[in-house]
């Protein structure tokens, strides 16, 4: 940075020097002003001007600015892009100072630490951290806009895929890491994971320290020991939880009042959803960029009416309880409303139009809070009293709690109404923040300055009739204050007293002992207003600030009682049912629905989705094998059960006529084709990934969905995996799995193994082609119909007609070859369990073994058959 030699930007240097990583945003007067290279950048990245300072001194510098009344808008902008904005004000009056303003960043907006407005209301805004400790890594993430806070740790060799997960789950925004321990993709091979969107902030290692964070945490929370949040013996843990709360305070002023707790969790303390199962089952995003919202289940159930409730749905959704009592508490209280219909919709009625109280808050604690905010607060407060008494009328044990765990906070709203004006400006230097009433001083003062015009006319119309001058104006500006103005022809009447203050080319100007008195007096009255003000919306800011802990609980509150209604009016409105659980472990469900499908044929007028029946447990049905053709709906069946499933453990009605389920710990899905050619890695090797991490973290407790296994590589080596891999799931992890595929052979290991049962989705046949039926019976498919659904795709009639004729003759040779290896099978009368390739003799085998598959091409294969054929004979 060359810069000029100038006292003003001497001090830009060397505040820019002590925060090199961060746009600064330097007060000068109205504005926020950007120099040298931040300016160029700021300046593309808001779509502003750039124009430059000193020019006429040979000393350009590079500058753009913002007006700081509309400075949130753009800091916001930048924010969401990943930077960070160093604020930098000016903390004396410019007009009072006798030379250069002082000016001291008071606080840094990053990506992590963003409370504003603009922020999304139905999902959080994380700053997450990691922190190593011998073999463990820590992993916290903090929300500053709302106060959730929440730690813990990994150990292991899958650390890094679980911490992928976390980072997946919760998208933290900036996520902090010691300097000399990089824990991202490729630095360390247990915690090989990627970030998306995610601004990385190196710190000291000394953050991370235990001695240093431990003490940290317990001070903050006012305490002796981290064992009532669960952190004693988590020195990983609470050492990623002390880093954030080291660079929060660093950032940021205020006393952080509303963080008031931290709670450290255990993965297996909830159904685990993976990433990899968020995004196939499309439970807060729809799976291709760009698609409608709509299609997630995340929209399809959400009913909720506040901002607190609709992050609180989407945490219960990607975090389900496993608790059974947890889980039928919040059924029977969805029960109960989905019965007291009226009472329901009064209380849901009340609750909306509450605003966002954790966010609110956070801005109150971080000193960001303006005046409308906190009238905005008090709005929200006026509206809890009418949701309580709609509350007490429901009489399960859950809502009374909650009832009883709502605070009005009567005292608090009735301060900020007796204190804030009801229409108050947006800044506090505009004035008029403070009600009538409040500070008897600020009364007198407004009454000075209410008067001045009238006082100001008393003493033009005494100076016209003492001198004679008609014309005669008193008037004001803000450089010369107040002035009597006298045109030129009229300068011989001036008194003697009359003091010249400015000649104009037609007038004079002129002031007087009483004009200066008076002027004097309305000036530091206007002062004053503001210091008055200001003294008490900081006290009434503090005050609210003191109540953190109050009002954090009713929010929370509040945030469940929405969810719970929300679901309620779903469930009543699409006629859900409620789920029950018991030991036995099993799965029954009786004409199940795809929520997010039905809604969206609802929303076309279509009323056409066929539900369907499904029985699992962990003996004679734990593994279904799903045939059938395309678009024929075995990935909507596969889909449907998890999505029933995840509904039932959130505590929600579902989509069926009945159901009863056991708990499950996991869900895992393989669904799709997809691939990382970033990294190297195949759509098959993406579909062998994660079918091996399924198969070596499954349980009996865990639901796999399975669709299409083996389809990526060549016909007999797909075939070989998926049959492999549904014996494996039979003999070591009985997990109840939904396992569909186009592979018929596998329909035969029904016969073999007990568990496994075929199923398949109808068709019907007509003249013209197929019609889907979409209803999922018992037994194997009996063919695939894969060209019929081609022919509806618009593929031209010569290659539909070539097609069937090859099909014809590869149906034909594996007939032929299916009956050689039933007679082999018969001859040798072997008591070993068949397989899919069961040994006919060695020559043959090897000559199948040296075989390129993925070369070969179909004819070649008919003729290999016919070969091989003849050799058997």
């Amino acid at each position: 940075m060359n810069e000029p030699s100038t006292p003003l930007m001497r001090q830009y240097a060397a505040i820019k020097k002590d925060h090199p990583s961060a746009l600064l945003f330097f007060r000068l007067g109205d504005f926020y002003e950007l120099f040298f290279d931040d300016a160029i950048v700021a300046a593309k990245e808001l779509q502003i001007t750039l124009t430059s300072r000193n020019k006429e001194k040979g000393l350009a510098v590079p500058m753009c600015g913002v007006p700081h009344h509309a400075a949130d808008g753009y800091i916001a902008k930048l924010i969401r892009k990943g930077f960070k904005v160093a604020i930098c004000e000016q903390m004396e009056d410019a007009g009072l100072a006798k030379k250069l303003v002082r000016r001291e960043v008071t606080r840094i907006v990053t990506p992590g630490t963003a409370a504003d407005s603009s922020l999304s209301s139905e999902e959080n805004n994380f700053l997450a951290a990691l922190a190593q400790h011998g073999d463990r890594v820590g992993f916290a993430a903090l929300d500053l806009s709302t106060g959730e806070f929440r730690a813990t740790e990994f150990r292991g060799e899958d650390a890094g895929r679980r911490i992928q997960d976390e980072l997946e789950q919760l998208r933290p925004k900036e996520i902090l890491y010691g300097n000399s321990v990089p824990l991202f993709e490729g630095s360390v091979p247990t915690l090989n994971f990627s970030i998306r969107d995610c601004t990385e902030t190196p710190l000291d290692d000394w953050v991370f320290a235990p001695d240093h964070a431990i003490p940290l945490l317990e001070n903050h929370f006012g305490v002796l020991s981290l064992e009532g949040f669960g952190l004693a013996g988590k020195p990983a843990a609470a050492s990623a939880a002390g880093a954030i709360l080291y660079y929060v305070r660093s950032t940021q002023r205020g006393a952080l009042d509303h963080v008031d707790r931290i709670g450290f969790y255990e993965r297996h303390n909830c159904l685990v959803l993976d990433a990899v199962t968020v995004r196939n089952l499309e439970l807060i995003e729809p799976l291709f960029a760009g698609e409608d919202t709509g299609l997630t289940l995340f929209h399809a159930v959400d009913a909720t009416v506040t901002p607190m409730g609709k992050r609180l749905l989407r945490s219960w959704m990607l975090r389900p309880s496993i608790d059974v009592s947890e889980i039928n508490a919040r059924l029977d209280s969805v029960d109960i409303l989905v019965k007291e219909i009226v009472t329901r919709e009064e209380l849901r009625r009340a609750l909306d139009g509450i605003l966002d109280l954790e966010r609110l808050l956070s801005r109150v604690t971080l000193e960001t809070a303006n005046p409308r905010d906190v009238l905005a607060l008090a709005a929200s407060l006026a509206k809890i009293p009418a949701a309580r008494n709609s509350l007490a009328m429901f009489t399960s044990t859950r809502l009374q709690t909650l009832h009883l765990s709502t605070d009005e906070l009567g005292d608090l709203r009735t301060r900020i109404d007796h204190t804030i004006a009801p229409q108050p400006p947006l800044a506090l230097n505009e004035g008029g923040v403070i009600a009538a009433g409040v500070d008897k001083e600020l009364d007198e003062l407004r009454d000075l300055n209410r008067n001045s015009k009238q006082f100001v006319a008393q003493i033009e119309q005494r100076e016209r009739q003492r001198t004679g001058i008609s014309s005669l104006k008193v008037k004001f500006n803000s450089i010369f204050g107040y002035y009597l103005e006298i045109s030129k022809p009229n300068l011989h009447l001036v008194p003697p007293d009359y003091e010249r203050k400015q000649t104009l080319v037609n007038a004079e100007r002129f002031t007087t002992p009483e004009l200066k008195e008076y002027e004097s007096k309305i000036l530091d009255a206007q002062e004053k207003i503001v210091e008055i003000e200001r003294r008490l919306f900081s006290e009434l800011r503090s005050a609210i600030a003191g109540e953190a802990r109050r009002i954090r609980q009713t929010a929370l509150s509040l945030a469940e009682i929405d969810v719970l209604a929300g679901l309620a009016h779903v469930a009543a409105l699409h006629n859900y049912c409620r789920p029950q659980f018991d030991d036995s472990g099993e799965f029954e469900i009786i004409q199940g629905r795809h929520a997010v499908i039905e809604q969206q044929e609802l929303a076309t007028g279509n009323d056409r989705f066929v539900p369907n029946d499904l029985y699992l447990n962990s003996s004679t049905h734990n593994l279904l094998i799903l045939t059938g053709p395309n678009m024929g709906g075995k990935s909507t069946y596969l889909r449907q059960t998890a999505l029933i499933a995840i509904l039932a453990q959130m505590g929600a009605f579902v989509p069926a006529r009945s159901a009863r389920l056991g708990i499950t710990d996991r869900v895992f899905t393989r669904i799709g084709a997809s691939d990382n050619l970033a990294r190297g890695r195949s759509t098959f090797m993406v579909e062998m990934t994660e079918t091996a991490a399924i198969l070596h973290a499954a349980t009996p407790q865990s639901l796999i969905l399975l669709d299409e296994v083996g389809r990526g590589t060549a016909t007999y080596d797909g075939l070989a995996i998926a049959w492999a891999a549904v014996e494996y799931i039979h003999a070591h992890n009985r997990a109840k799995t939904l396992f569909a595929t186009h592979y018929f052979e596998l329909t035969q290991l029904s016969e073999q193994l007990s568990g496994v049962k075929n199923h398949h989705v109808s068709v019907k046949e007509t003249g013209s082609g197929i019609v889907f039926l979409r209803k999922v019976d018992e037994g194997p498919a009996d063919r695939s119909y894969g060209i019929e659904v081609a022919k509806l795709a618009g593929l031209p009639g010569a290659v539909v007609d070539r097609a069937r004729e090859v099909l014809a003759k590869h149906e034909n040779a594996a007939h032929n070859l299916t009956d050689e290896l039933a007679n082999h099978e018969a001859q040798a009368r072997s008591s070993t369990q068949l397989t899919i390739f069961t040994p006919l003799s060695q020559p043959v085998l090897d000559r199948v073994r040296q075989l390129d598959l993925n070369r070969l091409t179909p004819l070649e294969a008919l003729n290999l058959l016919a070969e091989l054929k003849r050799e058997i004979d």
